[in-house]
């Protein structure tokens, strides 16, 4: 039987992953990574432990050197402000992206998973991450160069899979409501403060996916707030 490593960032995405890794092999053989980098909040580490509490696997948070200041990623540096226009309105490279932050994480989870006795490392990318190049460590063309160096690189024992890299946002919401996915447990909101602030990429992509099947969104969004 198969052990997974699964990589959690908290969010909707890693979250899935993590109920589709348990759903497959079952929770005992399943265990999480989480990774401090840099990043301006630390809510998704917070809504990370839940799901793998909620799941009852292990879970470890590693803190990494912080080599991605001064490159200018909305998610890294406090001076600026995240973008609040969908993600289709982007052009070129997103504001929020950290350089080579995957290849970095799925390469140290791969070292994990030699050292724990995982076989599998779970990352959690899906097909609107790789549109326009927004995140070039999120295509096809990256995920397969790195699932091959993992597994060269690890005397083939550690492969890298990507179960949601075919789908779109609403597909990976229609997956994991089928598996009871603890969403209420998730963070996706690129600000990290007590209410989603409904206005970033994330956030509408996130609210558009449930809305697509009129499914409840457990986030609570501070747009939805009375006015006082």
């Amino acid at each position: 039987m198969s052990k997974v490593l699964v990589l959690l960032s908290g969010g909707l995405d890693s979250t899935t992953c993590a109920a589709i890794a348990v759903e497959e092999f079952g929770e005992a053989f399943v265990r999480g990574i989480s990774f401090v980098y840099g990043q301006k909040h630390v809510k998704e580490i917070e809504s990370a432990k839940a799901v793998a509490e909620y799941y009852n696997f292990p879970h470890e948070v590693i803190e990494l050197p912080n080599v991605f200041e001064g490159f200018g990623s909305t998610l890294i540096d406090t001076g600026l402000s995240n973008p609040e226009v969908p993600y289709s309105e982007l052009e070129g490279v997103s504001p929020t992206y950290v350089p080579f932050r995957n290849g970095i994480l799925t390469s140290y989870a791969a070292a994990v998973a030699l050292t724990r006795g995982s076989d599998l490392v779970y990352f959690g990318a899906h097909s609107e991450d790789a549109e326009n190049f927004a995140y070039p460590d999120c295509t096809p063309e990256f995920i397969g160069s790195m699932a091959s160096a993992i597994f060269v690189g690890t005397y083939f024992k550690v492969r890298l899979v990507t179960p949601l890299q075919w789908m779109d946002k609403k597909d990976v919401v229609q997956r994991g409501l089928y598996l009871d996915a603890p969403y209420h447990l998730t963070t996706s909101c690129y600000n990290g403060k007590e209410l989603a602030c409904g206005r970033c990429p994330t956030c509408r992509s996130r609210r558009a996916a449930f809305a697509h099947w009129s499914a409840r969104d457990p986030t609570l969004y501070a747009d939805e707030l009375p006015n006082e």
